[in-house]
């Protein structure tokens, strides 16, 4: 078994180690040690953003495991004919996910940008407060991350609803679905958080026309990916204040560039990738327990659409 990455040394041993603990009575090996030889015989990698051509190599794959919930960058550079992709899903991951769906909004609800605005100045004025029961906040995207976010919002008082491509029911939730849906969703919403997979039918998916469509004033949180982040449309709406800030945790370009404009945009907070952190421990035993249920009954985990891109 390959552990297959393009991570910092410290950051691959640190795998190596945890993934071999969890997966007793496996050999797992980082590709780099694995004489060419011998790569035929690797059944299974272990991959966290590979190298497409590392992949490549090893010709007696049957199945790569993602290390990441989001899989958009393997589907694209692996391309058709690898292998399938089985992802991350991590009951962990979900938590902290809400967790920071939770912190930030409350971070919204409570103005903060506001009074860090009014510091700058030196100006001591308070706000009214808004309970969160007046507060509307809508998830899109309502998969594994977006339901335990619906949840922990939900227990604390919010207002939620929520978007998917096709119709889903949520206890306490309003629902929409479909390209009419996510206007209606977006006009209530006094945030918005993104959630939604990275695919070609939600890259730019919050655009100029989307912001148009937001109850004005609102504002945005992104944790999905960049591209979803149409981010000069979302500039030219935050300047002509149809939006009253945007949270950002991803991006087109990972890190941030120095000459992004986002960097210094007032009503901008840039945090570098920090909203849903993958634990090693947590997600090496669901890779273990899904290596051990592969070998007592050959059946490949649940694996990645790839039309659907996950």
């Amino acid at each position: 078994m390959a552990l297959v990455t393009r991570l910092d040394a410290a950051a691959d041993e640190a795998w190596l180690a945890t993934l071999s603990k969890a997966l007793a009575g496996e050999n797992v090996v980082p590709l780099r040690a694995i004489e060419p030889e011998l790569r035929a015989a690797v059944e299974i990698a272990i991959v966290a953003d590979p190298d497409p051509a590392d992949l490549a190599g090893l010709m007696g794959l049957r199945w790569v495991h993602s290390l990441w919930a989001g899989v958009e960058r393997l589907v694209a550079e692996l391309g058709a004919d690898a292998p399938p992709i089985v992802r991350l899903v991590d009951p962990e991951l979900a938590r902290t996910m809400a967790e920071a769906a939770l912190a930030w909004t409350y971070y919204l609800q409570r103005d903060m940008p506001a009074y860090a605005a009014q510091q700058r100045r030196g100006v001591w004025r308070p706000l009214d407060y808004r309970p969160p029961f007046h507060v509307t906040v809508a998830l899109l995207g309502l998969g594994a991350l977006g339901r335990a976010a619906a949840a922990r919002l939900g227990d604390a008082g919010f207002v939620v609803r929520g978007w998917s491509r096709s119709p889903k029911a949520l206890a306490g939730v309003e629902t929409f679905s479909g390209e009419a849906g996510l206007d209606e969703c977006l006009a209530g919403a006094d945030i918005v958080i993104c959630l939604v997979p990275l695919t070609p039918d939600t890259r730019g998916l919050m655009n100029a026309e989307r912001f148009s469509s937001m109850k004005p004033g609102a504002a945005l949180v992104n944790f999905a990916r960049g591209p979803i982040v149409v981010v000069d449309d979302l500039l030219a709406a935050l300047d002509q204040g149809r939006l009253s800030h945007a949270v950002l945790d991803v991006f087109d370009v990972e890190p941030l560039p120095a000459s992004s404009p986002l960097w210094s945009h007032d009503r901008v907070t840039v945090l570098p990738h920090v909203s849903g952190p993958t634990d090693r421990d947590s997600a090496a035993a669901i890779v273990a327990a899904n290596v051990r249920a592969y070998r007592q009954t050959g059946a490949v985990p649940a694996v990645v659409d790839r039309v659907r891109g996950y």
